[in-house]
């Protein structure tokens, strides 16, 4: 039953969709509530690289690449950038900080992460934008990762 590929179709889905919208929420947090200039200033005392510029890459990813998620969009690129905005979260922002994000930990990067490296390898499957657009624009099924019904 689980190797069915309507089952693992739907299971891409839901995840997409899950996945996205908290992507999204955080991106939006980024951009609306907390500030890019807040966000940024955040950054610099993490000792984060290019802080300014590294948090429009942080909000403008997590907003765009959860939206992307959510609908199956160039799904592989759109993990591929999420996987690294969390590494780097990971990296700047939680690593020493334990496991539970109460105390600051990596709990929620490493999930996200890891979800997002699925998405990036296996792409959307066949529930998604990227397996309607693909053979309009000559693109194989192994180009769009994941989007065949092996």
């Amino acid at each position: 039953m689980f190797r069915s590929p309507i089952v693992r179709d739907v299971a891409l889905l839901l995840a997409r969709v899950g996945v996205g919208a908290v992507f999204v929420a955080h991106g939006w947090q980024k951009l609306s509530d907390v500030g890019v200039d807040n966000v940024a200033a955040g950054f610099e005392q993490m000792d984060v690289p290019l802080a300014t510029a590294s948090a429009w890459f942080a909000a403008l990813v997590e907003l765009v690449g959860g939206a992307a998620l959510m609908l199956g969009l160039v799904t592989p690129l759109a993990g591929l950038l999420l996987v690294v905005d969390m590494v780097g979260a990971y990296i700047f922002a939680h690593a020493g900080n334990g496991m539970f994000i109460d105390q600051g930990g990596a709990e929620l990067v490493l999930a996200l992460g890891a979800a997002s490296l699925i998405f990036a390898g296996l792409g959307g499957g066949r529930l998604s934008l990227d397996h309607v657009i693909a053979p309009r624009l000559g693109l194989t099924k192994r180009a769009t990762a994941g989007a065949s019904s092996r």
